[in-house]
């Protein structure tokens, strides 16, 4: 990251995002069980508020941590997502909370202007983020506020976004909580139905899990 990109904002930013020194996840692991978290506490809302898509009141709730500078979070979002998407949150099956869990002060500054935008605005901005990830973390200067703009953010916009301590803090406070309560270390973690799924993973094995916990939520009713 340049000197100019960083005197707008980031070096203002007190981290700790040293201590999330997490890796990527990759892959199934073989023969794993099947664990499960508290859901009372997974679904408890995060500050500065959870980014939700899908009915309320679906029998399946999918939970996603990931960062924006993660390649296999990238992947998931540009492959496996939009099926999951079509096929499961669409249709009323699932319910998706995208939660932000920066590995670096590149991806906390994306994750801040996702944030930074109108509400309704964010899961399109967090797919140019996770599209155009190959690009802009080259040259972060200039290619998220190319991706800004194009959200409808102006250059002020853009530079008070990347200002707002607040904001910073908060999105941070979710990856510190998430590593704390669960146990986080490494990025995509998925809980479906509060069972870990942890890396990238084929769609038919994200659909084999997803139709499990439907078949267990239909039979509790």
């Amino acid at each position: 990251m340049n000197n100019e990109f960083t005197r707008r904002g980031l070096l203002r930013i007190s981290l700790s995002l040293a201590s999330l020194a997490l890796a990527s996840g990759v892959a199934a692991r073989a023969g794993e069980k099947a664990e499960y978290v508290n859901t009372g506490l997974l679904y408890k809302p995060v500050t500065p508020g959870d980014m939700v898509l899908g009915k309320e009141d679906a029998p399946v709730t999918i939970v996603e941590y990931a960062s924006a500078t993660c390649p296999h979070c990238a992947t998931f979002h540009e492959e496996q997502w939009p099926v999951i998407k079509k096929e499961y949150v669409d249709t009323g099956k699932v319910r998706f909370i995208f939660r932000e869990f920066p590995l670096d002060q590149l991806a906390l500054a994306a994750f801040m202007l996702a944030r930074c935008q109108p509400k309704e605005k964010y899961f399109p901005m967090l797919g140019l983020i996770m599209k155009n990830q190959r690009t802009w973390v080259k040259d972060p200067k200039n290619e998220l506020l190319k991706l800004a703009k194009l959200a409808g953010m102006t250059q002020a916009d853009f530079d008070a976004c990347l200002k707002n301590q607040k904001l910073a803090n908060e999105v941070v406070g979710i990856s510190k909580n998430a590593s704390r309560d669960f146990g986080i270390d490494s990025v995509p973690t998925f809980f479906i139905n509060g069972r870990r799924v942890v890396g990238g993973r084929p769609i038919d094995e994200f659909r084999k899990i997803i139709d499990e916990e439907l078949k267990k939520a239909t039979e509790k009713k």
